[in-house]
C-alpha cells in the first residue's frame, strides 16, 4: 500500500527511477512447506491514515445491466462504474469464500509508467477480483483483464494470490499515457509476470520488486503478458535478449533505498525459517546489490503458522540492524523511529530501519487455505495496528458477519470509538511505546497465549463443523468467529487497565505470587514499588552528552 509514504522515496530513492511505498510486507508459506500443509499469506497494510477494520462483502446476484462503482481505495476517489458479474463470491477481509488469498505490496517503478487515466486501482483490482474469481489462476487472469480493459490507476504492485493449492506472486506496472488522438489512451492497460511458488518453498516480498528472470515456455509455472518484453524493449528499459530478460531490472530497479527499506524485511524472514542466508546480510544492507537473495528459498524445517504470526513481529531483531540494540531505541529499547525515514547530521544522511513490524499498520493478518478442509473453512487470522503489540484472532473466510470491534463503522481515523479494537491496540501500542522493555514483553506474552490457545481451539472447531451443511457450517463458524473476536477484545480491555495500574509513572508494582499486583497492607497501597530507570547504554550516552550538568559533585 502507497498511502502518504512517498516521502520515504522522496528523501532515501533521490534521483533514482524507482519509487516504492516503503508500507507493507507479505509472507507466502506453500503447503508443501508448512506444518499444517496450508498454504499462508501474510500481510500488514501499513499507512499513516488507514483505519484498521475488517471488510466484508456479501455473495450476491445481480440483474443484468447492474453497474458496480469503483473507487479508489488510498484516497476514496471515485473513479469509474464497471458492469457487475451475475454472481459474487462473498468476501472478509483479503480472503473470499472459496480460501483464494490476495495481498499486495506497492513498489512503485518507473514513474513515467503511471496512467492518469487509469480507472482501477490496485486496490479495486484485489476486492473485485476476490468477488469474482475462485483459483489463483482466475485471479491473474481476471486482474489483467480488468487493467486492461479499463486502464490502471496505480503504480507498480506485486500482489500474493493463492489458494488451497498452490501460491503465486505476480508483478504489474502500468504502461504510462500516450495520446490516441481521440483524447484515449493508447497504452492502456499492464505489463506483468506471474511466479508459481514450488510446493515446499517460501517466498515474500515488501515494496520491491523481485521477479528477475522467468521461463518464458512453462504456462504451468509461470504466466506473463505479451508485451513484457517488447514493452521494455520499445521503451529503451531493455536490449538484450528475451531469455535475459528481468522484470524488476527493467520495471522497478533496485537501489539503496529499496534494498534497505524493502528487501531486508524479506531477508530477515528468509533467515528465521531457513539456513544458509547470512550470506546475503551485505545485500539486505544495501552494500553489495549484486549478491541478489534467491525468490524463494526452501525451509529448513516445516513452518508453523505461529512462526509465521510472529514473523511479522519482526525489528530485524539479532542483526546488524537490530531497532533494539542501538541508542536510538532510547532508554528502553524501543524498536520504533517515528518518521520521516533519514535524518541529516552535520551534512551526512542517515536512516532509519524500517522492519516489518511498524507503528503505522491499519491491519494485519495471516490467511490459510486449508487444501485437506472444505474451501469454506479457510480461516483469516486478523489483527489491527501493529503487529508486536497486537494479537490475531480466526475468522473463518464464510463468516458472513464482522465483529462489532472490527467494524467499518465502528469509529475512523478521526472518531474515537470506545468499542473499537483499533483504538484499543493503538492505547496499549502507545503506552508500550514509552516503556517497550517493561511493556512489551507483557504483551507478547498476552498475545501469545491467546494465538496459541485459538492454534489449538480452532481444531476442535474444524471437527464440529465438518459434520454439518454448508449453509449451517457458515452460521456456525461466523458466531464462532465473532464471539472469539469480541472475547479478544474484552481480554485487552483488561490488559489495558493492568498494564496502567502496574506501570504508571515509570514505576513497576510488585505481584504476589499468585501473579496479582501486591497489595500491601490490604488498603489498596502497593506493597512493593520499583523504580528500574534507564538501561545502561541510554545512561552512558547521557553521560557522555551532559555529564558536565549532571555529575554529583561531594
Amino acid at each position: 500500500m502507497k498511502k502518504l509514504v512517498r516521502i520515504f522515496l522522496l528523501v532515501l530513492c533521490g534521483a533514482s527511477v524507482c519509487s516504492p511505498a516503503g508500507a507493507c510486507t507479505n509472507f507466502i508459506v506453500t503447503k508443501g512447506a508448512s506444518a499444517d500443509g496450508s498454504v499462508m499469506v501474510s500481510y500488514a497494510a501499513d499507512s499513516h491514515a488507514l483505519y484498521g477494520a475488517l471488510y466484508l462483502t456479501p455473495r450476491g446476484r445481480w440483474k443484468a445491466g447492474t453497474r458496480l462503482p469503483v473507487y479508489d481505495w488510498d484516497s476514496g476517489r471515485y473513479l469509474c462504474d464497471i458492469p457487475q458479474a451475475a454472481a459474487t463470491y462473498g468476501t472478509v477481509g483479503n480472503m473470499n469464500e472459496h480460501s483464494l488469498i490476495i495481498a499486495e505490496t506497492t513498489f512503485g517503478g518507473r514513474s513515467e509508467l503511471e496512467d492518469p487515466t487509469g480507472r482501477i486501482d490496485y486496490g479495486s483490482l484485489i476486492y473485485i477480483t476476490l468477488q469474482r474469481a475462485r483459483t489463483a489462476r482466475e485471479a491473474i487472469a481476471l486482474i489483467a483483464e480488468l487493467a486492461d480493459t479499463y486502464g490502471y490507476a496505480s503504480s507498480g504492485e506485486s500482489f500474493s494470490i493463492a489458494d488451497p493449492g498452490e501460491a503465486w506472486i505476480m508483478e504489474l506496472i502500468g504502461k504510462g499515457f500516450e495520446d490516441d488522438g481521440r483524447g484515449g489512451n493508447a497504452r492502456r492497460g499492464i505489463v506483468w509476470v506471474a511466479r508459481r511458488i514450488p510446493d515446499g518453498y517460501v517466498s515474500a516480498h515488501a515494496n520491491q520488486s523481485r521477479i528477475t528472470t522467468f521461463p518464458l515456455d512453462d504456462p504451468e509455472n509461470c504466466l506473463y503478458s505479451p508485451d513484457v518484453i517488447s514493452f521494455a524493449r520499445e521503451m529503451g528499459y531493455y536490449e538484450g535478449p528475451d531469455e535475459t530478460f528481468s522484470f524488476c531490472d527493467a520495471y522497478a530497479p533496485a537501489d539503496f533505498a529499496t534494498i534497505r527499506g524493502c528487501d531486508a524485511r524479506v531477508w530477515s524472514f528468509f533467515r528465521t525459517v531457513a539456513d544458509g542466508m547470512d550470506r546475503y546480510t551485505d545485500y539486505a544492507m544495501g552494500y553489495n546489490p549484486d549478491n541478489r537473495m534467491p525468490l524463494w528459498v526452501k525451509p529448513r524445517a516445516k513452518v508453523e503458522p505461529k512462526v509465521v504470526f510472529d514473523c511479522m513481529r519482526d525489528h530485524y531483531e539479532g542483526t546488524p540492524m537490530d531497532m533494539t540494540a542501538d541508542i536510538g531505541a532510547g532508554g528502553h529499547g524501543c524498536p520504533y523511529r517515528w518518521r520521516p525515514m533519514t535524518f541529516e547530521v552535520n551534512g551526512r544522511e542517515y536512516l532509519n530501519e524500517r522492519a516489518a513490524a511498524t507503528q503505522q499498520t491499519g491491519f494485519w493478518f495471516v490467511a490459510q487455505a486449508r487444501p485437506e478442509l472444505p474451501d469454506d473453512m479457510g480461516i483469516l487470522w486478523f489483527g489491527v495496528d501493529d503487529a508486536a503489540t497486537s494479537c490475531l484472532t480466526p475468522i473463518y473466510c464464510s463468516a458472513t458477519q464482522v465483529p462489532e470491534c472490527f467494524s467499518e463503522e465502528n469509529g475512523s481515523m478521526l472518531e474515537y470509538s470506545p468499542t473499537s479494537a483499533f483504538w484499543l491496540f493503538n492505547r496499549i501500542a502507545q503506552f508500550a511505546y514509552l516503556f517497550y522493555d517493561r511493556v512489551a514483553p507483557v504483551v507478547r506474552a498476552s498475545a501469545d497465549e491467546w494465538e496459541t490457545a485459538q492454534l489449538e481451539a480452532v481444531r476442535k472447531v474444524d471437527a464440529e463443523a465438518l459434520g454439518m451443511s454448508p449453509g449451517k457450517r457458515a452460521k456456525y463458524l461466523t458466531a464462532y468467529s465473532t464471539r472469539t473476536a469480541q472475547k479478544l477484545f474484552d481480554r485487552w480491555n483488561e490488559l489495558d487497565k493492568y498494564l496502567l495500574v502496574k506501570f504508571i509513572d515509570g514505576n513497576v508494582k510488585g505481584e504476589d505470587a499468585a501473579g496479582f499486583i501486591d497489595n500491601g497492607n490490604g488498603r489498596g497501597i502497593p506493597g512493593r514499588i520499583e523504580q528500574p530507570g534507564y538501561n545502561d547504554r541510554w545512561k552512558r550516552a547521557v553521560a557522555a552528552d551532559h555529564g558536565d550538568v549532571l555529575k554529583v559533585v561531594e
